[in-house]
């Protein structure tokens, strides 16, 4: 009798459990079939005749000025910066005519177009005339040399062709061909072309920022760099994707030192200043500070979740039960565990001067990227709350910038708005979708005439062009850059909309 009554309870407990799995089932594919695309409805903008072999000379020539920011001061090029600007003003007359320009911090460009109606809020558009140098010893593992500007194989090759002469370039030829057709926008449009970038825009940026702010210029948005159209990169989704980007992490090198016992390597202590280094490093690696799926990153999945394969958009559709596994799986992939936290690379470790003397003392430098709800403050908290070792000195690298992770622009401000239009009007196929960038760009230092800073460039990168940027074989493809050209003329015509 006990025998049965204990299989009719399991039985129960069965049919208990099978129902569950149904109901839980057809909740999460309820909610599935509910997830809906989010993409903006547009008809494709009609397209425009460009000469882009014409175009593309141009950036071909831009390329060839060696305008490389270094971090020795003394290796910089001045004629470089001052020849690419009399090539700019030789190449785009009416720009030059039309527009108020002048040079700030000596290298830098500031553009005004004065717009018809002065009630309406300006818009800046960014890009930057600096590169970053060519890593000694792979100049000859280019296919063409990276300052010759070649244009090749149906590609402009060269050092700055997609980072980010192609976006200085081709803001200045939407705007000599807007001027040729005869259009007068209603905002006033400034472009703004900073000359060290790439060593954080401390003179360039920062100093067309300030002026901007003392002029009183408040801008409706501003757009850089630092989003693009992602083909096959994404996991998980088929389609492309622009990710635009509406926030940018911050970053802080910390430096840690260990004080050791110097003297013969025969006879010592139970740890050296390496060991005790070594140690403390690895428990950073260890212990990282933790993930989060909130905030620029939720809003991401939450827009291209609609679009992506079975699997992950019932995943991405039932948070409610799914969102450890989907933290996990994101973590576990360097490029999207990028995207959820504040992340950690040990990048110097200096210690020892010979294979049988103790070192005195050893160095390392750990860099963090700063995820938007995180700080300076907390990150230091967090390395000595890990390492927890009175031998070990910690410190923000002296003689390095550190930045905060930057505001987060609004995804309902107009700016937004008019973004995600013109890439769907310019890429049909492309779905849209706010992300963080988790470089660094020199945006930054226009949010204080701003709070609506996105950063987006509509560049192709599709497996392995990632690389390139800053990389070997930098190159641009000609459909590419005539595809840059029609959207930031469309960009400009939409903002007057």
């Amino acid at each position: 009798m006990a025998r049965i009554r204990i299989l009719g309870l399991l039985r129960l407990l069965f049919v208990l459990f099978v129902l569950a799995l149904i109901v839980l089932s057809g909740v999460m594919l309820y909610k599935t079939f509910r997830y809906k695309s989010r993409q903006l409805q547009v008809a494709p903008a009609a397209d425009v005749s460009i000469d882009a072999n014409a175009a593309a000379e141009h950036l071909a020539q831009a390329v060839r000025f060696q305008t490389v920011s270094y971090s020795d001061p003394a290796q910089f090029k001045s004629d470089e910066f001052t020849n690419l600007r009399s090539f700019l003003e030789q190449t785009y007359p009416r720009t030059h005519a039309t527009l108020a320009h002048e040079t700030v911090a000596n290298y830098s460009l500031l553009y005004k177009w004065t717009g018809q109606d002065q009630s309406l809020k300006p818009i800046l558009l960014m890009g930057h005339i600096d590169v970053v140098p060519v890593e000694p010893g792979t100049e000859s593992q280019w296919t063409y040399p990276p300052f010759e500007g070649r244009i090749a194989d149906g590609f402009v090759w060269g050092r700055g062709a997609m980072d980010d002469k192609a976006a200085v370039v081709g803001l200045l030829e939407a705007v000599e061909q807007l001027l040729r057709e005869g259009y007068q926008p209603k905002r006033t449009v400034y472009l703004a072309f900073g000359h060290d970038e790439e060593l954080g825009g401390p003179a360039g940026a920062a100093a067309i920022a300030e002026l901007l702010h003392a002029r009183g210029v408040e801008p409706e948005y501003v757009l850089d760099e630092g989003g693009a159209i992602t083909d096959g990169i994404l996991k998980g989704i088929s389609r492309p994707v622009a990710v635009l980007g509406t926030a940018e992490k911050g970053f802080v090198s910390v430096e840690l030192t260990v004080e050791g016992t110097g003297g013969h390597s025969s006879a010592p202590p139970p740890q050296t200043a390496i060991g005790i280094l070594s140690g403390a490093t690895s428990r950073l690696e260890a212990e990282q500070m933790p993930a989060a799926f909130k905030g620029v990153t939720q809003e991401m999945f939450d827009r291209v979740g609609p679009e992506m394969n079975f699997l992950p958009r019932m995943a991405l559709a039932n948070l409610w039960l799914t969102r450890p596994l989907v933290v996990r799986q994101l973590t576990a992939q360097r490029e999207t565990n990028a995207l959820l936290r504040t992340t950690t690379a040990a990048t110097i470790f200096e210690g020892g001067v010979k294979d049988n003397v103790l070192p005195s003392r050893a160095r390392a430098v750990v860099n963090f990227r700063i995820l938007p709800g995180d700080s300076v403050d907390s990150v230091l908290e967090h390395v000595r709350r890990t390492i927890n070792d009175p031998r070990v000195q910690i410190a923000p690298l002296k003689g390095t910038a550190m930045s905060e992770p930057s505001p987060v622009a609004s995804t309902d401000a107009l700016g937004f708005r008019v973004l995600e239009r013109t890439i769907r009007e310019s890429f049909p196929t492309v779905a849209v979708t706010p992300s963080l960038v988790i470089g660094a760009t020199d945006s930054r230092h226009y949010t204080k005439v701003c709070p609506n800073v996105y950063r987006f460039a509509p560049l192709w990168l599709r497996v392995g062009d990632i690389e390139r940027i800053h990389g070997t074989n930098e190159r641009l493809s000609v459909e590419n850059f005539a595809q840059i050209v029609k959207f930031y003329r469309q960009l400009i015509r939409n903002s007057d909309s």
